[in-house]
């Protein structure tokens, strides 16, 4: 390392700024000159891994089919309708959903513009990443941190779908880097601008958004310049309500539009927007009774819960406890990293326990560890979560593996520091063979593998192996680490898994998460079929319950009549409204539940005065069926399996 320049070269002063746009692959002359050529290599790989097959994605359709309802309508788009009617909203914040929605509006209707955002956010978080730990840490400690971001599983399963938390974890970086930069230079600007991010981001997954404030409150009162805490407190009020204002300003508009004007809100009894986030979202999703909360939810979410039919059939049967983050499918999606993160934290506060106050490396660890400690306290005690939120312990985790890797200092390192890195080396190799040993196909020659290699280099490591043993044992202790959840993130990419999947699963599960992407032609078939026998202006059809429409919303555009919102239980739209649409033909068909009936007198009156199709001999036994209204014979829609593959918790 001793040939290698440990600064890029400075540029003239004169530069013209053409001349540094046009080589951005150089460091800026305050790096090492190998720093940004390797950040880029990380982000290129981590881009491709992402992107990869993102045509034939399989997709959360409930989201897709609201970003689809929200692309071909302003009024739509503002106010988050999951349907082209604007009957009902979607049960979340719809940050992610305007991105989405653009990137539709912009390129089309196509599988990956929906993905496409998710791929950019990803990649972006790599690189704010990078600028965050450096700031404190150093650009090594940044670029260790980037790559294991980049190799995690989880990272890059949720950046190949189209859920919210890839923009979540975006926002909330960009929010830890200007924090960072305010803890060394004091700028109450750069800390209002972190409560800005905080405040966007909780538009993207509400509350969770909120957790990591206090691990970034903490780090500027204990850092930043400000001799007096008087001062310093002050300035995090100031953040903390530029982030309320933001984070409430959506809500506090939709709020005063009336009700006639604008779709019901998801999720509520109350057409409320607070109630959505902070009882239905928020502490109904603690106490486990959000799905009541608006009323009892259809039978049909109740049979696809029970027939393993939800995409989150592999977690949703865990239960919460201490140890449901370390062992488990959500182990197997973010902690093969943990050993070394945790060994990282103990390591610089242990080291730097005698420092001043204002000691950047251990403010980052007191930054990133509360990040990481105050989610995995929710994440374990909350009633049910998906696979994909753990996604965002992760920048925590890379930042504090980074941390470590600053704490040891330049090498050689002294005895002390080689024993830990040892363990640490053996300890997170050991843990990752017992997470692959977890799973469903975990190839056991790349666990014996990582395990000779983790052997290997902690032999390099041991006192008196020389320099010269000590840049192999780093090299070899790299790769030892990175390779398991490298090798993880592979096979997700080839098997063309998505955000709710786990590595190395078993086919029956990668089957049932994939099997929108398989229904696609027909899907788009049978949509071609309706739009036949449907007047423009008419709805396709409509279905008890947000899950039954999703699928053709997402291939036609078309409006499907949600009866209920997502559960099938809140008030829109009501019996009257239904009967008027019935009455003036514009919805005659409906896809409702039959075995076991619906207690909805929507639904009940349907049955009753509509006629209920028979189903064809060929058809495996459904749960629904199809009632036709008025006169005439009606197209009756395709029962496709996919159309009920949405999770119980998006």
């Amino acid at each position: 390392m001793a040939v290698i320049p440990e600064t890029a070269p400075a540029p003239a002063p004169g530069a013209p700024r053409w001349h540094r746009f046009l080589t951005p692959w150089r460091s800026p002359a305050d790096q090492p000159a190998w720093a940004r050529p390797a950040l880029l290599a990380i982000a290129a790989v981590a881009a491709v891994g992402y992107g990869w097959g993102m045509a034939g994605a399989s997709i959360e359709p409930f989201y897709g089919a609201a970003a689809r309802s929200m692309s071909g309508s302003w009024h739509d788009f503002i106010f988050a309708a999951f349907d082209p009617a604007g009957t009902v909203t979607v049960d979340k914040l719809p940050g992610e959903l305007w991105v989405q929605a653009l990137s539709l509006r912009v390129f089309g209707f196509h599988i990956w513009a929906l993905v496409l955002p998710q791929v950019v956010e990803g990649v972006l978080t790599i690189l704010v990443l990078y600028r965050a730990v450096r700031r404190l840490a150093g650009p090594a400690a940044g670029l260790a941190a980037a790559a294991v971001l980049a190799v995690t599983p989880i990272t890059v399963l949720l950046s190949r779908g189209n859920v919210s938390d890839s923009l979540l974890i975006l926002l909330l970086v960009l929010a830890a880097d200007a924090t960072s930069a305010a803890v060394l230079s004091g700028s109450l600007r750069q800390l209002l601008l972190a409560g800005l991010w905080v405040g966007l981001a909780f538009q993207a997954k509400m509350i969770q958004a909120w957790l990591v404030m206090p691990a970034l409150a903490a780090a500027y009162l204990l850092a930043a310049p400000a001799a007096r805490l008087r001062t310093r407190c002050a300035h995090v009020a100031l953040a903390g309500l530029v982030t309320g204002v933001v984070s409430l300003s959506w809500m506090t508009a939709v709020s005063l539009v009336p009700a006639r004007d604008r779709p019901y809100v998801d999720g509520t009894a109350d057409d409320s927007v607070y109630t959505q986030v902070f009882d239905y979202n928020g502490l109904g999703r603690l106490t486990g009774n959000w799905a009541s909360i608006a009323g009892p939810p259809s039978p049909l979410v109740v049979a696809a819960k029970e027939s393993g039919q939800l995409l989150t059939a592999e977690t949703i049967g865990i239960k919460a406890s201490w140890h449901r983050l370390v062992s488990g499918p959500f182990a197997a999606d973010a902690g093969w990293l943990l050993p070394a993160a945790v060994a990282g934290a103990l390591g610089v506060l242990i080291s730097r326990r005698r420092a001043g106050r204002r000691d950047p490396l251990r403010a980052a660890v007191v930054l990133w560890g509360g990040w990481w400690l105050v989610l995995a306290v929710f994440f374990s005690a909350g009633t049910y979560i998906n696979s994909y939120y753990v996604a965002a312990l992760i920048p925590a985790v890379a930042a504090l593996c980074g941390a470590g890797i600053a704490a040891c200092g330049p090498g050689p390192w002294p005895a002390r520091v080689r024993l830990i890195v040892a363990a640490t080396v053996l300890g997170c190799t050991g843990y990752g063979a017992y997470l692959m040993s977890g799973t469903a196909s975990g190839p056991v020659v790349l666990t014996a593998v990582a395990l000779v290699m983790a052997a290997a280099a902690a032999a390099l490591l041991l006192p008196g192996s020389g320099n010269g043993g000590h840049l192999a044992a780093v090299a070899l202790a790299g790769a030892a680490v990175l390779l398991l959840p490298a090798a993880a993130s592979v096979s997700g990419v080839i098997g063309g898994l998505g955000p709710f999947d786990t590595p190395f699963e078993s086919p029956q599960t990668a089957h049932n998460n994939q099997a929108l992407a398989a229904a696609g032609p027909a899907l788009t078939r049978a949509v071609q079929r309706l739009e036949l026998h449907t007047p423009p202006g008419d709805a396709l059809f409509g279905t008890d319950t947000s899950g039954l429409a999703q699928s053709y919303i997402l291939y036609s555009g078309r409006e499907v009549l949600p009866i209920g919102g997502f559960l099938g239980n809140v008030p829109a739209p009501t019996l009257a409204t239904l009967q008027a649409d019935i009455g003036r033909g514009y919805v005659r068909a409906f896809v409702l539940p039959v075995s076991p009936p619906g207690p909805d007198p929507r639904v009940a009156w349907i049955e009753s005065h509509c006629t209920r199709q028979p189903q064809p001999p060929h058809r495996r036994p459904v749960p629904y069926a199809t009632f036709v209204c008025g006169f005439g014979p009606a197209p009756e829609p395709s029962s496709s399996p996919a159309s009920t593959a949405s999770p119980a918790s998006p």
